[in-house]
């Protein structure tokens, strides 16, 4: 069952989230990794500027994680996690679905990490596209509020088509 997830969610979100980023251990650079990977106080910003998180609950727990967030004139998918005893199971492709579906932008972007070639290979197998550097620079540094060091190392991809 999809929901839209709330502050009374904010632990069982940090538990998604910070389970599943330990795949970034190791992977991004090592001035970016931190434990937890998301803080409360990191949460808390980032529904504050827009991001609404939805989730995947099977059995009363919450299998997986994704955030939305409109800026200006696009759609951003934001903080995509699966609990690591739950991936590979279609979880995140199911959440990225509903997601799609309450888009009411014509451009969607998500970013991600450039050593997070398995979140790379997720999207693009979703519809969606590696944009150039010159134009991630642009889009990270539009779109989204993340430090210079983050805008280095990360990609941006824009859904091309939909499922």
């Amino acid at each position: 069952m999809f929901c839209k997830l709330t502050t009374a969610d904010f632990r069982e979100v940090l538990n998604v989230v910070n389970d599943a980023a330990i795949a970034y251990e190791n992977k991004i650079p090592t001035d970016r990794w931190k434990v937890p990977y998301m803080p409360v106080k990191e949460l808390e910003e980032e529904i504050q500027n827009g991001v609404q998180f939805y989730g995947l609950i099977e059995n009363n727990t919450l299998l997986a994680v994704m955030g939305i967030q409109p800026v200006s004139d696009v759609t951003l998918i934001r903080h995509a996690y699966v609990l690591t005893s739950q991936q590979r199971k279609g979880h995140g492709e199911k959440l990225l679905k509903h997601l799609l579906n309450l888009v009411k932008t014509s451009k969607v972007y998500v970013g991600t990490w450039e050593a997070a070639s398995w979140a790379i290979s997720f999207y693009q197998k979703r519809g969606f596209e590696l944009v150039s550097t010159e134009e991630k620079n642009k889009l990270l540094k539009k779109y989204w509020s993340i430090p210079e060091r983050q805008v280095e190392t990360s990609v941006v991809l824009e859904l091309k088509r939909q499922l």
